[in-house]
């Protein structure tokens, strides 16, 4: 794209005006506010208050004076997370992290417009383009060239026009996307409740699990590094489902597995019918049971592999351990937190009451009866969640570049099993 030329992936209005960045924004640095309030830039969301979510990880540091003080109608540019559209005009006033960038107006153009065009699609290529590094973890937006992204502007009173155009039509869209949202939770708690009828009701004998286990291990530490389609291939705690025993096979990978491990290699290569749980980090306690697809795979160090022995059926023990009664003694503890990590240990001796082989056989196909009618809503209700978000994303990018008048356009969500609830 040349110095002065706009995002190429769309058709512009010829009568809007091309200007730079640096022309409507100055980046200020402006520290030492640790009174002010928390914010933090979301991909989905823009700019909003750090205590209005629960899906932030990053912890506010003890120093509060590193952070930056913004305003509302500043530019906010998480500068490492750009490429994927963490930027966004704060409404707000507060500090932000002191790795972000923070550009200041110094126009009359309205905000809201601004939120809108820079947040769409058609800028987070750019912003994509001129972001720099070895791998995505590493990879941080170019200062300079944002300075110079051209920025496209319809006249003030059109920009007004659009900008209320999408806060209506987006806010339909969203009210019916968080219902959708509302339904697949309802019906992961009714997966959750299913899977209590895994263990039997009537008493039966509690057993230590290790002894009716052929194998309890994971992967050992120090393989090679990852290659892509070469390799052998690799099952990560990725590749476990939070409610769900079949394994994600999307994320599958390939290791190199030094010559010095191949004995060890050969203990966690994978067979089907074994079981799968997430033994660190956030998929901890995850379970997947392993079929042909993933057969001769090999596990990582942060999987467990359970080969279970002939008094128990596979399948009723990946339900089992996924059931809430046994989710809560292996993953809480005495204090009453809970575990981020499990050890081999944890796994055999784990006590559960064992049916008769037969009888978890039968617990196995009244849950997977039930199991398969909620999967089956559960699919429909994330392809309407895709539909609807498709739809919000076109709606946006053909508005802020012109495409439709808005003065004219109603928004229409589409109809049928995309969205209906």
């Amino acid at each position: 794209m040349s110095a002065r030329q706009l995002p190429t992936s769309v058709e512009w209005p010829k009568d809007w005006r091309n200007i730079p960045l640096w022309a409507l924004f100055d980046r200020i640095k402006d520290v030492g506010h640790p009174e002010e309030e928390m914010l933090s830039v979301y991909r989905a969301h823009g700019v909003v208050k750090k205590s209005s979510r629960d899906d932030n990880a990053n912890q506010t540091a003890e120093n509060r004076n590193i952070y930056q003080l913004v305003n509302g109608g500043w530019f906010i540019v998480n500068r490492m997370k750009a490429w994927q559209g963490s930027v966004g005009i704060s409404q707000l006033r507060g500090i932000v992290s002191g790795h972000y960038l923070c550009f200041r107006p110094s126009h009359g153009e309205d905000p809201r417009f601004l939120n809108w065009l820079l947040r769409s699609n058609v800028y987070t290529i750019e912003y994509a383009r001129m972001s720099r590094g070895v791998r995505p973890g590493q990879i941080e937006i170019d200062n300079d060239e944002l300075r110079g992204l051209r920025v496209a502007l319809p006249p003030l009173a059109e920009q007004r026009r659009i900008a209320e155009f999408l806060d209506v039509a987006t806010s339909r869209i969203d009210h019916l996307t968080d219902s959708i949202s509302k339904i697949l939770e309802l019906l992961q708690a009714k997966r959750r409740a299913r899977l209590l009828s895994i263990l039997p009701d009537r008493r039966c004998g509690n057993v230590r699990l290790g002894y009716y286990l052929d194998l309890v291990t994971s992967g050992p530490r120090g393989w090679g590094d990852y290659t892509g389609p070469t390799g052998t291939p690799f099952f990560r705690s990725a590749n476990l489902r939070r409610d769900s025993i079949e394994p994600n096979l999307e994320a599958l990978a390939r290791v190199n597995i030094p010559p010095e491990a191949s004995a060890e290699s050969l203990r966690s290569r994978v067979r089907a019918g074994d079981i799968l749980i997430g033994i660190t980090g956030a998929n901890t306690g995850w379970v997947s049971l392993a079929d042909q697809r993933i057969a001769h795979t090999n596990v990582s160090q942060h999987v467990c592999l359970i080969r279970p022995g002939e008094a128990i059926d596979g399948r009723w023990l990946a339900y089992a351990l996924s059931a809430p009664q046994i989710q809560e003694l292996l993953l809480g503890n005495q204090y009453g937190g809970t575990k981020t990590q499990l050890s081999l240990g944890d796994i055999r001796d784990l006590i559960v009451p064992l049916p008769s082989l037969s009888e978890q056989q039968k617990l196995v196909k009244d849950v997977d009866d039930a199991v398969a009618v909620i999967r089956a809503e559960s699919s429909l209700r994330e392809r309407q969640l895709a539909v609807l978000a498709e739809r919000r994303q076109a709606l946006i990018t053909a508005a802020v570049t012109g495409q439709v008048d808005v003065t004219t356009a109603r928004p229409q969500l589409p109809t049928g099993e995309g969205v209906s609830v």
